[in-house]
C-alpha cells in the first residue's frame, strides 16, 4: 500500500482518537464534579496519579526507557508541570460551584490565549481576523461571567485561570516537544501532582480551612478520608481515564494533521451538556448558549486561520503527515 493511500486511513484513526479522548474527558469531569462534595480535590487527584502513572512508565519503554527521565531541561519541564497542575485544580475546583457545560465552554478560550501569548513568546504575527475572533471569545466570557451576580462571576473566574495556565504550558509545551517524548511530559506532571498532593494534605488535610459557603473553596479544603469499597471503582477509573486521555490526545495529533484534529475537540463541549443534563439536572439558559456559541466559533475560527495560514501551496507529500508542533 503507497504512502498517500494509507493517508486517510491515518486521519481516520486520528479522529478516531480525538474523539475517544474527548468522551474520557467529559466522563472524567462528570465523576470529579459528583465526588466534589465528599472528597477534597487533591485527594482525588492523588489518586487519580497514582493509578495512571504506571502507564505511563510502560509508555516510557517503547520511547527510549529510563534513561528519558534524565533530562538537561528538567526546570523546564517541573515549570510547565506547575502550569497545569494549577490549570487542572483551577478548572475541576470550579466544576463544584458550576454547571459542567459553562465551565467546558468558558476553558475553550485557552486557543484564544495561545494566540495572544504566541506573540511575545514566540514572535508570531496575528493578523486582523484572528484579532476579530479573540475579541468574539472574550466577549463570550464576559457573558458567561454574568455581571452583577457576584458568586456565579468569582466562580467562573476559575476556569479562565485554568485556560490561561494551560495556554502557558502548551507555550512551554511547543519549545520541550522538540527535544522530550510525550511520556516524559507526561510523567513529569503526575509526579508534580503527587508532590504538591502530598503537599496539600500535610497543610490542610484535616480540613481546618473548609468554606461550605463557596462549593469550589469547599472541594478544595474538604479533610481526607479513606474511601469506602464501593467508591474505590471510580476513584480508579479516573485514573485509568486520565491515562487514558493523555495516550489519545497524543496519538491523534500524532497519526493526523493538527488543523484536522483540533476542531473535533469541541466535541467536548456538547458532551459537557449532556453529562450536565443526564446526571446533574443542570439545563443551560440562553445567557449560557450566547456565551459558548461565542466561545467556540471563535476557537473554531481561530483553528481554520491556523489551518489556511500554514497550508502549503502545493500538493502535500506523504511526508507532510508529521504531526506539527504547532
Amino acid at each position: 500500500m503507497t504512502a498517500s493511500a494509507r493517508l486517510p486511513d491515518r486521519q481516520g484513526i486520528g479522529i478516531l482518537c480525538i474523539l475517544i479522548g474527548m468522551l474520557a474527558i467529559s466522563i472524567q469531569d462528570a465523576l470529579i464534579k459528583g465526588f466534589s462534595g465528599s472528597y477534597p480535590l487533591h485527594e482525588i487527584v492523588l489518586i487519580r496519579s497514582l493509578v495512571a502513572l504506571p502507564f505511563m512508565f510502560v509508555v516510557l519503554q517503547f520511547e527510549g526507557g529510563w534513561k528519558r527521565l534524565l533530562s538537561r531541561r528538567m526546570p523546564l519541564l517541573l515549570v510547565r508541570a506547575l502550569f497545569i497542575v494549577v490549570s487542572n485544580s483551577a478548572y475541576f475546583a470550579a466544576l463544584a460551584g458550576m454547571p459542567l457545560a459553562e465551565a467546558n465552554a468558558i476553558f475553550f478560550v485557552a486557543p484564544l490565549f495561545i494566540t495572544v501569548l504566541s506573540i511575545p513568546m514566540l514572535g508570531e504575527k496575528v493578523g486582523p481576523w484572528r484579532w476579530g475572533a479573540v475579541f468574539v471569545g472574550f466577549t463570550g466570557i464576559i457573558v458567561m461571567l454574568r455581571p452583577g451576580d457576584g458568586i456565579i462571576k468569582i466562580t467562573a473566574l476559575l476556569p479562565v485561570l485554568a485556560a490561561f495556565t494551560y495556554a502557558m504550558m502548551q507555550m512551554l509545551t511547543r519549545r520541550l516537544g522538540v527535544t522530550e517524548s510525550a511520556s516524559v511530559l507526561a510523567i513529569s506532571i503526575y509526579l508534580t501532582f503527587i508532590v504538591v498532593c502530598v503537599l496539600m494534605f500535610l497543610i490542610c488535610g484535616d480540613g481546618r480551612y473548609v468554606d461550605k459557603v463557596h462549593p469550589a473553596l469547599n472541594f478544595l479544603f474538604l479533610p481526607w478520608k479513606v474511601p469506602p469499597i464501593s467508591d474505590w471503582p471510580a476513584l480508579g477509573g479516573i485514573g485509568i481515564l486520565s491515562a487514558m486521555i493523555g495516550y489519545m490526545l497524543a496519538q491523534a495529533y500524532r497519526m493526523g494533521e493538527a488543523g484536522l484534529i483540533a476542531p473535533f475537540e469541541y466535541i467536548a463541549v456538547p458532551l459537557a451538556v449532556f453529562w450536565g443534563f443526564m446526571i446533574f439536572g443542570e439545563v443551560p439558559d440562553m445567557t449560557t448558549w450566547t456565551g459558548i456559541l461565542l466561545i467556540v466559533g471563535s476557537g473554531l475560527f481561530i483553528v481554520y486561520r491556523e489551518v489556511r495560514r500554514s497550508r502549503p501551496i502545493s500538493r502535500p507529500r506523504a511526508a507532510d503527515t508529521r504531526p506539527k508542533l504547532d
